[in-house]
């Protein structure tokens, strides 16, 4: 973080004793999520990492290659960064893990720009990411932070859907919220975590309607399926 709380902005060769491949991912990263993937081109981010145009293809084969090895990445830091979060259990601190978060690398804006532009790449990145946080959920029901969901899978895909869509509406988070998800400063960041966990630790729904709308639901799910399976039956006989 810097002296006003936003977090510093790390060129991808700031750093000699890394890799020149591991260079180019993070150019790539930092260029992807800036312009957006359409709009970069394997130039630029050689010149960003310090390297040949041959020497990208060399490592990546091509911007796809490149891409795929972006996604790769991002997925692995966040999954790394949950994981953390739901082994420390209820002795989680809030502060360390927005610093862990917003700590100068572009994972925020990289996953806004790419979820937003779109393509099968996406599909796989957020695959991916569901996977890794049934993993981390797990983790978190058994350290005692998360409380255990009747479907873990569609809890999941849930939340991390509506992670995703609040990054892909950043600029309507900051205009109606007064907060900047992509370079927030701390308390900007504390703000959004504040009403992100009164929400996920206090509901919205009264817990007795709940009890009540879910029983009604199972119902209408269990005899729609029913009906569907009747009308399968005759249109085969």
């Amino acid at each position: 973080m810097s002296a006003d709380g936003r977090p510093k902005r790390r060129r991808a060769f700031d750093d000699p004793d890394r890799t020149a491949r591991a260079r180019i991912r993070d150019a790539a990263i930092e260029r992807f999520a800036a312009d957006g993937v359409a709009a970069t081109n394997l130039k630029d981010i050689a010149a960003d990492a310090g390297v040949s145009t041959p020497l990208v293809i060399h490592h990546f084969g091509s911007k796809e290659g490149l891409r795929a090895a972006c996604d790769e990445h991002i997925a692995s830091l966040i999954r790394e960064q949950k994981t953390k979060a739901m082994a420390a259990g209820k002795n989680l601190d809030p502060f360390q893990a927005i610093r862990e978060t917003y700590d100068g690398t572009p994972v925020i804006r990289y996953l806004a720009r790419t979820i937003a532009d779109g393509s099968p790449h996406v599909d796989e990145l957020i695959d991916e990411m569901i996977e890794d946080s049934l993993t981390y959920l797990a983790e978190g029901v058994e350290s005692g932070l998360i409380k255990p969901a009747e479907n873990l899978r569609e809890q999941a895909s849930l939340l991390c859907l509506w992670q995703l869509g609040t990054l892909v509406l950043h600029e309507h988070v900051k205009r109606l919220l007064g907060i900047d998800l992509i370079d927030g400063d701390t308390r900007s960041l504390i703000k959004w975590m504040r009403i992100n966990a009164e929400i996920l630790a206090k509901g919205v729904i009264d817990e007795g309607f709940y009890d009540k709308w879910r029983d009604a639901m199972k119902a209408a799910e269990q005899r729609t399926a029913a009906d569907q399976s009747e009308s399968t039956d005759r249109e085969t006989t």
